[in-house]
C-alpha cells in the first residue's frame, strides 16, 4: 500500500528578510529558516512549503501580499521560468551589495582567517548583453508555462530551441529574446528555428535520443567576430547542407560557421570532430593589445569586458617587476599567463585539458611571447617537488581553480614551494575560504577584491592576495 504524502503547510504573510546561498531569499518562521526563490528582502509573501526539515524549509511564493520597495520590474519575458538571471527583480546596486556580503560571509565564517577591509565589489560595466557564449538546445518537448496551460489552447507544435528547464533534462523553454548576448545571437537563433520548423527538420528527442537538430552554440568577441556551431544528431548531408547554406547566406557577419555530427549520449563536443563550413575555424578576442585565438572547444571567460578587469586585478595583486618566475595554476587557454607574461621573467602554466594547453601555446606564439611554458595533466600529479626543482621555484603563484577549489595535495605543494605571493582567483568564495584556512599557517590575506562577472545572478568572482608571513 502506498502511503499518501503529507501536504506541507501554506505560510501566510511572511516577511522576507535577506538573501541566502544560491540567490534564494530567506525568511524566518518560528526559528526555522525558509528559503524562497524569486523573492527579495522586504517582500511579504504567502509561501507554499515544498520541503521541510528540522532546521530549515524550502517553499515557493503563491501570492505577494506586499512588494518590497527595493524590488524592480524584471525586463525579460522568460523571467521566473528560465533558469537564468534569477535576480532581475533586484536593482543592480542591491545585487552588488548582496554579492559583497556573500564574499564577506564566506571568508569570515568558513575561512576563519584574519582579513583586511574588503574592497568594494567591482560591478560590471554592462549588465545586459555581456556574455560571449550561449548554448541552446533543440527539443521536441517544449516546456509549457503556467499561462499557456491555463489558456486551454491546444499546442500542436511542441518543438523548442532554447534553455533546459532546471531539473528537467528533456524539457526545453522556447526562447524568444535572451538579454545575455548581443542581439545578433537572438536573430541567428530565431532564424535557425524558423527555418527548421518551415522545413520539418526533426528536433531532438532527448529521452529517446533521436532527431536531426541537437544544439546550437553561438560565440562572439569584443572585436565583432562571431562563431556559430550547429550540432546535428543524425547524419543527413542533404538537410545539413541546406541549413548551413541558409545560415551563411542570411548572416554574412559570421566569421566562423562550423558543424558537428554528435551521436553520443551527451552534448559535450570536446571529443567530437568539428567541420568548418564557412570562414575560419576560430575567432579572435583582443585584450590590451594581445590577441587570443578561440576555437570551438576553447575555454574563455564568458564576459570579455569584465574578464579584462579581473585580469588587471590579478596582475596588480601579483606586483610583478619583470624578474619573477610565475606559476599560473589551472591556466585554461593561458589567458592570465599570457596577460602577465610581459611583466614577468618566466610564466609556467598548468592545466588538465590538453586542447586548452595547445590554445595557450598558440596564443603565446600569436603574440610573440617567448617566456611562457605550458604543461597538461592533473594538477596534483604535475605540481610536485620535482617539477619545482626542474622549472624553478615560483616567486608568485596565480591560481584560478574550478568551483571545487584546490586539491589538498596542490595546497601542500604550494606551501612547499613557498612563493612570496599567492593570487587566488575564485568563482566560488566558499571553497576559496576553505583553501585560505589551509594556507593560513604560512600566508596572510592582505587584499580582497570581489568582481561581478554575471549580473542578475548570484554568482560572484573573488580575488585574494596572500603574502608570506
Amino acid at each position: 500500500m502506498t502511503r499518501k504524502r503529507k501536504q506541507l503547510p501554506l505560510l501566510e504573510n511572511i516577511l522576507v528578510t535577506g538573501v541566502a546561498a544560491e540567490g534564494k531569499a530567506i525568511a524566518k518562521v518560528d526559528g526555522r529558516a525558509i528559503f524562497i526563490p524569486l523573492a527579495v528582502p522586504g517582500d511579504v509573501v504567502d509561501v507554499q512549503l515544498t520541503r521541510k526539515k528540522n532546521s530549515f524549509a524550502e517553499g515557493r511564493v503563491v501570492r505577494f501580499e506586499k512588494y518590497s520597495e527595493t524590488r524592480t520590474e524584471p525586463f525579460c519575458v522568460h523571467f521566473g521560468v528560465c533558469g537564468g538571471c534569477k535576480w532581475q527583480m533586484l536593482p543592480y546596486v542591491e545585487q552588488l551589495k548582496h554579492k559583497q556580503q556573500q564574499v564577506a560571509d564566506n571568508l569570515e565564517r568558513i575561512g576563519k582567517v584574519d582579513l583586511p577591509a574588503i574592497t568594494p565589489i567591482m560591478g560590471a560595466p554592462q549588465t545586459t548583453f555581456y556574455r560571449n557564449k550561449l548554448e541552446f538546445t533543440f527539443s521536441n518537448k517544449k516546456w509549457l508555462t503556467e499561462a499557456q496551460i491555463a489558456s486551454n489552447e491546444t499546442f500542436y507544435n511542441m518543438n523548442a530551441l532554447g534553455f533546459h528547464i532546471p531539473g528537467m533534462f528533456d524539457k526545453v523553454l522556447d526562447i524568444n529574446k535572451c538579454w545575455l548576448q548581443d542581439d545578433l545571437s537572438n536573430q541567428i537563433r530565431n532564424a535557425v528555428r524558423e527555418f527548421c520548423l518551415e522545413n520539418s527538420y526533426p528536433f531532438f528527442d532527448l529521452r529517446n535520443q533521436e532527431g536531426l537538430m541537437r544544439t546550437l552554440i553561438i560565440r562572439n568577441s569584443s572585436i565583432g567576430e562571431w562563431m556559430v556551431i550547429v550540432v546535428f544528431y543524425e547524419d543527413d548531408p542533404e538537410r545539413r547542407e541546406k541549413l548551413m547554406e541558409f545560415i551563411a547566406g542570411k548572416f554574412p557577419q559570421i566569421t566562423s560557421l562550423l558543424y558537428i555530427v554528435n551521436q553520443k549520449a551527451n552534448d559535450t563536443i570536446t571529443d567530437q570532430e568539428v567541420i568548418t563550413w564557412r570562414g575560419r575555424d576560430h575567432i579572435y578576442e583582443e585584450m590590451e593589445g594581445l590577441r587570443f585565438k578561440i576555437g570551438p572547444k576553447s575555454f574563455f571567460q564568458t564576459n570579455s569586458e569584465q574578464a579584462y578587469n579581473l585580469y588587471k586585478v590579478a596582475r596588480d595583486f601579483a606586483q610583478l617587476s619583470g624578474e619573477e618566475t610565475v606559476y599560473d595554476l589551472y591556466t585554461g587557454t593561458g589567458s592570465i599567463a599570457n596577460f602577465v607574461a610581459r611583466n614577468a621573467k618566466k610564466v609556467v602554466g598548468i592545466e588538465y585539458v590538453p586542447e586548452a594547453i595547445q590554445d595557450a601555446q598558440e596564443n603565446s606564439r600569436l603574440n610573440g611571447i617567448d617566456n611562457t611554458v605550458f604543461f597538461a595533466g592533473d594538477m596534483k600529479d604535475i605540481l610536485t617537488a620535482g617539477f619545482i626543482t626542474e622549472h624553478g621555484r615560483p616567486d608568485v603563484i596565480i591560481t584560478d581553480p574550478p568551483r571545487a577549489g584546490m586539491h589538498n595535495g596542490v595546497i601542500d605543494t604550494i606551501l612547499l614551494a613557498e612563493p612570496e605571493r599567492i593570487v587566488y582567483v575564485s568563482c566560488n568564495p566558499a571553497t576559496q575560504a576553505r583553501d585560505l584556512s589551509l594556507l593560513d599557517s604560512n600566508y596572510r590575506v592582505t587584499r580582497v577584491q570581489p568582481v561581478d562577472m554575471f549580473p542578475h545572478t548570484h554568482h560572484v568572482e573573488n580575488v585574494v592576495l596572500l603574502e608570506k608571513r
